[in-house]
Parts: C-alpha cells; sequence; structure tokens
C-alpha cells in the first residue's frame, strides 16, 4: 500500500503514544519488528491523512506532527512482513489503536477486513484513538487512604449500577457521571462501604462471536485500551463530546473521594481482545505480535493461560513497562487507589511456571508509585500451576475463593471440618501468615461478578444461562448452592423465610470475619438473575441492579442488617484484626485473644478440630488485641461470641461463664426476618442455655461486669 502525506518533523522517542503541547502531537509508538510505520489522522467525513514517523529510536518510531488539535481522531498503520509462521502479522492494510491512547472512540463492527488475513482496508469498522489535552487534568479529589484493615469493598458495575436508580437522571445512568451522583454516593455511604471495586473500565470491544450472536461484553474483561476510560460509559459522549471521557472519570472520582469512598479498578492486562490467531487485528497484533504475546511451539499460534485466545508476553520488557505505565497513569493522573488484577498467575509466570520471582512482580514491588496503592490478585488462571491462592507475595493480598467455598458448604449443610471453618473466620493464616503478610491478605467474598449473586445462591441449585445461546454449556457447574427444595422463586412463605434467613447468614459470617470483605452490589438488596451465573453477555435487566426491591420490607430489611453489619465492624477493632490470632493471651494475665467453643461451652479439643462442622462458637477478647495504636498505645474494645449453627433442627448452645464473661447481650439475631438486630431476650447470663434455630447466627456482646438492670 502506497504511502501519502506529509513528513513529520523529528519529535521525540518519549513519551508514547500522542502527546499535545498547545501547538500539535508527538507521536511515538514502539514497534521492535517494523519497516515504517504511518500516522492517520481522520477526519469527519472518513478523510485519512496519513503521516509517515520516519524517525526509529530504541524502536520507537516517532515524530512531531503541527496543527493537530485535541478531539483529533487517530490510529497507526505498520509496515512489516504477513509471516504467521514466524510470528509476523504487520498489514499496513489494517488501522491499529494506540496502546497508549488517552480516549478512545468508535465501534469495532464485524466484517472481513478486521482481520489480519483478509485484504480491505479496515479503518471503517475499528476503534480509533482521540487526542486528548492532558495540561489541565481535573482535580481528583483527597485521597482517602483507608487502611487495609479498615477496608469494606463493594464491587459493582458501572453502568448497571445505576441503569435503573430512579434518583439518577435517566441521561446519567449508565455513566461515570451517574456512579458520582448523590443519590448513589448517599447510598453506598449509608451502607457503610470504603471502597468501590469497578468492573473494568478500561476501553474494551466485544468479542466476534457474541456480536455475531446479538450479544455485547457486559462485564468488559476483553480490553484493548489500557489507558482509556471505557467510552461507553460517559455521560459528555453520548452528548458528543469526544474525549470527554477522560474528565468525567476524573470528576467521578473526586465525588467519590470527596465521599471518603477509594476507587479500586479491575484490571485485565492477562490478554487482549484480539483474541485467538483467528481474531481481529486491533493494535497489538499489528504492531509487534512476537513481542506483544506469548506466540505457542507453533509461532501462528498463541499461549493461552486465560482461555481467551492470548495472554500478553509479561516477559517482554516493553510489556511490563506498557502495564507499569499504564497503572502508574491511573493511579496518578486519574486518582486510582488500588487495583484488582484479573487472573493474576498469568502475569506471574516467567517462561512457563507461575514464579514469586517474575519480573512482573518484581518490578511491582519497587515501583515507588505502585507500592502505596492496593493491589488484589484473582491468583489464579486457567493453565496448569495457575492455582496459587496463598502465593503471592508481601504488598498483595487476595481473592480467597477457599473462604468462599467453605462458607457456602458450611451454611448449605457440607459440613467442612472445623479447622477449615475456624482458618477462615481469622484470617486465614494457613494461607498468609508464612510470608509475612496479615490478615488483610485475605479478601474473604461469597458472590462475585461471576456466579450466583446471594439471593441465587439459597434459590437454584442449577445454573441457567440459557439466554446466552450456548445451550446452557457456559458458566461453572460447581455453585455449592441449595435452593431448599423448589428450583427457583416461590410463594411458599416458610420456604422464603429459611432462604432470606440463608442470605443473613452468608453475610453475617463474611462481614464478621478477620480480613477484608468484598460485598457485590446488589446483594445487600436481595438481587436476582434468575439463576444465571454467567451473566457477562447481558447488558440488560438481568444484569442491572433492580432498586425498585427497597420498596419490599423483606429486602428493605436486609439493606439494614447489611448497614448494621458493616457498622459494627467500623466500630469495633476486634471485628477488624491487624495482626493474626494466636489462641494465647496478648498480655500478661490475659484472656486468649480467641477461644473455640463447643455447644456445652466447653472449648474445642483436639479431636474436635477435626471433626465436621455444623455448630461452632468463637470468643473474640476485645481485652487482648494484637495491634498496637498509632502511638504503640494498647487497644481495647468489648469481646464478642459469635455462633454459627448450620444445622437444620434446633440445637441447645450453652454460653460459656467466667472468665469470659458474666453477661451477654444480643448483637445481631438473624432468626428475626424483620429486626435481626433486637429481640425480647437480649441479655442472658453467662451458663444459660440457648437455643438456636436451625440455621441460625447469633452475636453476642460479652460483659465482665455483674448485670445491673438499672
Amino acid at each position: 500500500m502506497a504511502r501519502t502525506g506529509s513528513r513529520a518533523w523529528p519529535g521525540s522517542w518519549r513519551p508514547l503514544g500522542l502527546s499535545f503541547d498547545g501547538q500539535g502531537v508527538n507521536a511515538a509508538l514502539w514497534a521492535a519488528g517494523a519497516s515504517g510505520v504511518d500516522l492517520c489522522l481522520f477526519e469527519e467525513d472518513g478523510t485519512e491523512h496519513r503521516v509517515p514517523l520516519t524517525e526509529s529510536t530504541f524502536h520507537v518510531w516517532h515524530g512531531y506532527v503541527p496543527g493537530v488539535e485535541p478531539d483529533q481522531r487517530y490510529g497507526f498503520r505498520v509496515y512489516g512482513p504477513w509471516e504467521p509462521e514466524l510470528g509476523h502479522r504487520w498489514n499496513p492494510e489494517k488501522v491499529l489503536l494506540d496502546p497508549y491512547a488517552r480516549a478512545v472512540t468508535g465501534d469495532f463492527e464485524l466484517d472481513d477486513a478486521v482481520y489480519g488475513q483478509n485484504p480491505g482496508d479496515s479503518a471503517p469498522f475499528v476503534p480509533k484513538g482521540v487526542v486528548v489535552d492532558e495540561r489541565d487534568g481535573a482535580d481528583t479529589g483527597p485521597r482517602p487512604f483507608t487502611p487495609w484493615s479498615e477496608t469494606v469493598i463493594y464491587e459493582a458495575h458501572v453502568r448497571g449500577l445505576t441503569m435503573r436508580h430512579p434518583g439518577v437522571p435517566e441521561e446519567l445512568r449508565g455513566t461515570y457521571a451517574g456512579l458520582a451522583h448523590p443519590a448513589v454516593i448517599d447510598h453506598l455511604v449509608n451502607l457503610g462501604i470504603t471502597a468501590v471495586e469497578l468492573l473494568p473500565v478500561h476501553h474494551f470491544v466485544s468479542e466476534p462471536h457474541l456480536l455475531e450472536r446479538g450479544l455485547v461484553n457486559y462485564w468488559g474483561y476483553n480490553s484493548i485500551g489500557y489507558f482509556a476510560p471505557h467510552a461507553g460509559y460517559s455521560a459528555a459522549v453520548r452528548r458528543g463530546r469526544r474525549g470527554g471521557q477522560v474528565r468525567e472519570f476524573q470528576e467521578m472520582v473526586a465525588a467519590l473521594h470527596h465521599a471518603g469512598i477509594e476507587v479500586i479498578l479491575d484490571v485485565v492486562y492477562n490478554h487482549t481482545a484480539e483474541g485467538g490467531e483467528n481474531g481481529p487485528t486491533l493494535s497489538f497484533r499489528g504492531i509487534d505480535n512476537d513481542c506483544y504475546y506469548r506466540l505457542g511451539e507453533d509461532p501462528a499460534t498463541y499461549q493461552d493461560y486465560t482461555g481467551c485466545g492470548n495472554t500478553l508476553n509479561v516477559t517482554q520488557p516493553h510489556v511490563i513497562q506498557l502495564i507499569t505505565d499504564s497503572l502508574r497513569y491511573w493511579a496518578t493522573q486519574m486518582g486510582v487507589d488500588g487495583f484488582r488484577f484479573d487472573l493474576a498467575s498469568a502475569l506471574a509466570r516467567s517462561m512457563h511456571d507461575v514464579d514469586k520471582l517474575s519480573s512482573f512482580l518484581t518490578v511491582i514491588s519497587q515501583d515507588p508509585v505502585l507500592q502505596d496503592v492496593k493491589l488484589i490478585a484473582e491468583p489464579w488462571d486457567v493453565g496448569q500451576g495457575g492455582y496459587q491462592v496463598g502465593e503471592f507475595p508481601p504488598l498483595w493480598t487476595e481473592w480467597n475463593d477457599k473462604f468462599r467455598d467453605t462458607a457456602r458448604d458450611f451454611w448449605r449443610g457440607g459440613r467442612p471440618d472445623v479447622r477449615d471453618l475456624a482458618y477462615r473466620i481469622s484470617g486465614s493464616s494457613d494461607l498468609y501468615q508464612d510470608d509475612g503478610r496479615r490478615p488483610y491478605a485475605s479478601i474473604n467474598f461469597i458472590t462475585a461478578h461471576d456466579g450466583f449473586t446471594m439471593r441465587d445462591l439459597v434459590t437454584y441449585e442449577q445454573k441457567h444461562n440459557e439466554a446466552h445461546g450456548e445451550d446452557n454449556r457456559d458458566g461453572s457447574n460447581d455453585n455449592r448452592s441449595s435452593n431448599y427444595g423448589v428450583e427457583g422463586e416461590t410463594d411458599d412463605l416458610k420456604l422464603n423465610l429459611v432462604r432470606r434467613r440463608q442470605i443473613r447468614n452468608l453475610l453475617g459470617m463474611m462481614l464478621l470475619a478477620t480480613g477484608v470483605p468484598m460485598l457485590v452490589a446488589g446483594d445487600e438488596l436481595g438481587r436476582t438473575q434468575g439463576g444465571d451465573n454467567n451473566a457477562y453477555c447481558l447488558d440488560d435487566e438481568t444484569s442491572w441492579l433492580d432498586w425498585s426491591l427497597l420498596k419490599h420490607p423483606e429486602w428493605r430489611s436486609l439493606l439494614d442488617l447489611t448497614r448494621r453489619l458493616i457498622h459494627l465492624r467500623r466500630q469495633h477493632p476486634v471485628l477488624r484484626q491487624r495482626v493474626f490470632f494466636s489462641g494465647q493471651p496478648a498480655f500478661p494475665g490475659g484472656l486468649q485473644d480467641i477461644a473455640w467453643f463447643r455447644p456445652d461451652a466447653k472449648e474445642m479439643t483436639d479431636a474436635d478440630w477435626f471433626a465436621p462442622a455444623s455448630v461452632l462458637g468463637v470468643y473474640l477478647s476485645g481485652q487482648d488485641i494484637r495491634g498496637r495504636g498509632p502511638h504503640g498505645e494498647r487497644i481495647t474494645d468489648d469481646s464478642f461470641l459469635l455462633v454459627l449453627h448450620a444445622g437444620a433442627e434446633e440445637l441447645e448452645f450453652t454460653l460459656p461463664g467466667d472468665p469470659w464473661a458474666r453477661w451477654y447481650q444480643v448483637v445481631v439475631d438473624t432468626t428475626l426476618d424483620a429486626d435481626p438486630g433486637a429481640r425480647d431476650d437480649d441479655v442472658l447470663g453467662a451458663g444459660t442455655p440457648v437455643i438456636l434455630a436451625p440455621r441460625s447466627l447469633l452475636l453476642l456482646r460479652a460483659d465482665h461486669e455483674l448485670w445491673n438492670p438499672t
């Protein structure tokens, strides 16, 4: 293909991407094996002007083009041989998205021309970059800097959170501005969460197989622009302000920060939207395929540790630079407070195996910016040896699926052993203590974006994913759920009481356990997806939060309980330990910092420890908290007894006496459907036998003083 257009000035090889200085742009693209690069500027009518970048420094093709203004659409065409058998996939007929683009415009449309092996110009069918003026960035507000031990995470989807919110103006629903609306922020503040973890907001596109079925990638785990806020979530873009998504995202962060809420992004650096060897050519594949991706033994194929067709090659220094540049950009320019790394094991692989000393983990640990943000690993991928729960190094926290599975098994009657249950409640020291990490390395969750909602977890035993057009084959078959006798929703009042109690039990265990709880948006409202456990492709009412549930007393009560539990956690440091328990007094003459009780009020024996668990009492001593205050002062608190009973029959449980307590006051009782925090006999003497209702949770405050009813 002929190259046209005026010559660029030499410009600079850094920074990468297009940088506007008030007079024009500097363009820089790393493409190590290419023989040439054109910067392509697109007019509103689709007319294309190509400017060859003739300078190459350190494999970066660069040039300065005067007169280019913000809002300009652009892409690259990269020249080189088409030799897939050698891993080379250059084709200058394909317009390529700048990996460093700050904003993206245009949709990905299915056409034969988007595939590198096919002839034809892809320009009309692929997203393009937008020049952004970054000289006057928006203020993203004061960072909350919430300590890990005080963090409560709320996993949410930008679009799904607000699409049906009656308090958000219709034109703002589904956008960054909608999430920043006072009606949404008031809900988050009143709930008590400290951080929102947003499903992917890096610009993404839908996979061809979804577009062919008239569906979309709703969750967004198909990134193509690691520096660009997804344009589809921008009210400014809807109004025609191309590139306005950047400022709108910053303003959203500022609004959340002013409310004391941190912003964590779910980031997908393990693969890109270009898919496998037969996927479209959108960016990286056409820039330098054999450097950006891990190739198979046959270089025409890809190593796929992600299940998405490709894996980014994080053994390549420039790919690591791309990822860390992106992370620093979001942390500094966009005000983001932390990152949750999708399939993080794929990033930690050296040549093949997951490696604690991998280049990626080493670089992250030494980066002065990234050392100060929250780092969360999804500690697995789909490759051999990819399951790495408990194996990430210090600075990292992890999604703890062992907590999820144990909690689900316990409450549905699966009876894990007492030891496993106790480890999960007390911070999972078996996973995180030996490498110097703290209890808050464990991100405790029951549900996440993938899988059943909390309500569906107690309503369905089988997935119901027929709407995806895959004959219900997609989604996990290992749900560890129970419908308690009827599959799906029912009008049976007694059964619905059981199901709502089980939701309260699951929430109670998660929010009272040591570690960092993660609540999924809508679980506090009784949200359902109708048994769909993989709604990644449904951008409709299946996935959007139904705020009208708050009109129903039973779900309003669930919200009240969730708020109560989170605020209890905030008020009581004994419920959010910064140091692992030892089972010994923290100070001479004190009580054990934690103790485990049988129903007869006796402490657990070794034999009890390995028995199947259906009931357990956990005493948390507020007199013996191991962490110290900021000036070295001793921290004390109330003591609590947490009683968990997963059995289907009533059970007598005797409350432990001296030295543990003389009286107990009921704080939370999940048997109460209307108000789980109060009951008539809310003060009970030590040694009192309490009848535990089937499938119930009690939290009692322990009192060491003589009871004085006045």
